[in-house]
């Protein structure tokens, strides 16, 4: 039975070795080898090669049986599929509990590849050894510094626990964590699933101390009942955001052809997820949207939402997507009111949004926003309109005026400006314990802008727009309904 000695020899290994490495700098087996030293490995690397080259620095040995017992634990399969079973047995004789296959040729294959996989599992079993995949594309883990994958990129570290059957989409989840700053612990293509599952990866996630909250990506579902439960158990122990593909008849079918997976009505999905307290994500956008809001900001302690913006027309659609959702765009208190009235001029809108007008000085984002986030009745903030000020700066750095005419004091100002706006959201939030939600399109339009940025420097996820923030806010907000009817 797999357990977790298993799982931490696939994740934390004290030595790798590369059946199959490559001196062909465009073979899975060189790009493996290349990704682990890349990543900063510090256990001991190893590799197989038939004809004995040297790979990488790497003096390689023509079989398994040629490495030291105990030198390794973790055996990542470049090798075709009719070599899995001697590699399964070898790997075994030297002490290792783990081998990730890169190999296809199973179960998506037909019968005959379903033959082969059942054999795969009944072999590893009988061994007591985990195997991940086949099909896969490989294992990720930020606490060992290993990058065991035949693609890129290399995440950054962070909390968010990744497990999905599509090998294209851990890399386009680590894209975005990438991009954004927002970290992977630990992140596996299952593959085929073949002997361990997405539920299995997800399960050991959840005691994973490095990991905070769990995203996934699923085509077959298998045996409904046993996932429900599953799911129902990671969710009590860490926020769980799934996307699942096959929904429709077409992605059903292509999803057979992918991954041998079998879909399950969609309805009967979405109610499960929704009675296990799971976030269902429509996209994969949205998915690590949630699973980013999860990762760095604290949870709301109600509905109460405030919208603070520089920009009216993103005010009035944030107001929209809020009254479409679970929050509340809360009334103004009176008392909030008149104190931000002691800070800006009678043309700013006197509720909620609250549109500071163009009637920002120095200090009065930062200022303004901390007078919301500690009002009582507020539990969380929507804030709109980070970068402008740098926006501009741009335009007056490329221009050719550029620094005379005061340009150049009034680009260092701006820049300056945002950075702050970003920093004091970050520490606003922390200081109350209300999530405060920054929202720029610059966030992907330019992503170099001063106050994105920033907001990635302080740790936190810039949303692209403010109708994605509010969404992934009203995700976790209804997570944390659903605790509190469990519990009660």
């Amino acid at each position: 039975m797999v357990g977790r000695v298993h799982f931490d020899a696939l994740f934390d290994p004290k030595g790798v070795v590369v059946a199959g490495a490559s001196s062909h700098p465009g073979k899975f087996g060189f790009v493996s080898l290349h990704n682990i030293l890349r990543g900063g490995y510090q256990g001991r690397v190893q590799a197989t090669n038939l004809n004995g080259e040297t790979v990488l620095g790497i003096e390689t040995v023509a079989s398994l049986d040629d490495l030291d017992d105990g030198s390794f634990d973790l055996v990542f399969v470049c090798t075709p599929a009719s070599t899995s079973l001697d590699l399964l047995r070898a790997a075994h004789r030297k002490g290792a509990k783990a081998v990730f296959l890169t190999n296809a040729g199973y179960g998506e294959a037909g019968e005959s590849g379903q033959r082969a996989q059942d054999q795969l599992v009944a072999v590893a079993e009988e061994l007591d050894m985990l195997v991940a995949g086949p099909n896969g594309q490989g294992v990720v883990s930020t606490p060992s510094n290993l990058c065991a994958q035949i693609v890129a990129p290399y995440p950054p570290a962070g909390g968010i626990g990744l497990a999905s059957q599509s090998g294209n989409f851990v890399s386009s989840f680590m894209n975005y964590a990438t991009a954004s700053g927002i970290g992977i612990s630990r992140a596996v293509s299952a593959g085929n699933a073949a002997q361990v599952t997405v539920g299995d990866y997800l399960e050991y996630f959840a005691g994973d101390e490095a990991t905070s909250v769990g995203l996934a990506y699923i085509e077959g579902v298998g045996d409904g009942r046993e996932l429900y439960e599953r799911f129902r158990t990671i969710a009590e122990k860490m926020p769980l955001v799934v996307v699942r593909g096959g929904a429709t008849a077409g992605g059903a079918q292509a999803a057979a052809s992918h991954t041998g997976a079998l879909a399950a009505d969609d309805a009967v999905f979405d109610g499960m997820c929704a009675q296990a307290g799971v976030v269902r994500a429509p996209t994969i956008e949205s998915a690590f949207d949630i699973a980013a809001t999860f990762a760095t900001q604290p949870l709301p302690k109600g509905p109460n939402t405030c919208v603070l913006t520089t920009a009216g027309g993103w005010g009035v659609v944030t107001a929209d997507a809020i009254h479409r959702s679970s929050l509340t765009l809360m009334d103004l208190p009176a008392d909030l009111r008149d104190a931000i009235d002691a800070k800006l001029p009678p043309r700013w809108s006197r509720s909620n949004p609250v549109d500071l007008a163009g009637a920002e000085t120095r200090d009065t984002i930062p200022e303004v926003m901390q007078m919301i986030a500690e009002h009582p009745d507020v539990d969380a903030i929507v804030y709109i309109g980070l970068g402008i000020q740098t926006n501009q700066a741009t335009l007056m750095k490329t221009g050719p005026y550029y620094p005379e005419h005061g340009t150049g004091r009034i680009v260092e100002f701006h820049e300056r400006q945002d950075e702050r706006y970003a920093a004091a959201a970050c520490d606003i939030s922390v200081a109350t314990g209300k999530p405060i939600l920054t929202a720029t399109e610059l966030a992907v339009t330019n992503p170099s802008n001063s106050g994105p940025a920033a907001v990635r420097t302080s740790g936190r996820f810039c949303y692209p727009s403010s109708n994605r923030a509010v969404a992934a806010l009203d995700a976790v907000w209804r997570t944390v309904l659903h605790r509190a009817a469990r519990a009660s």
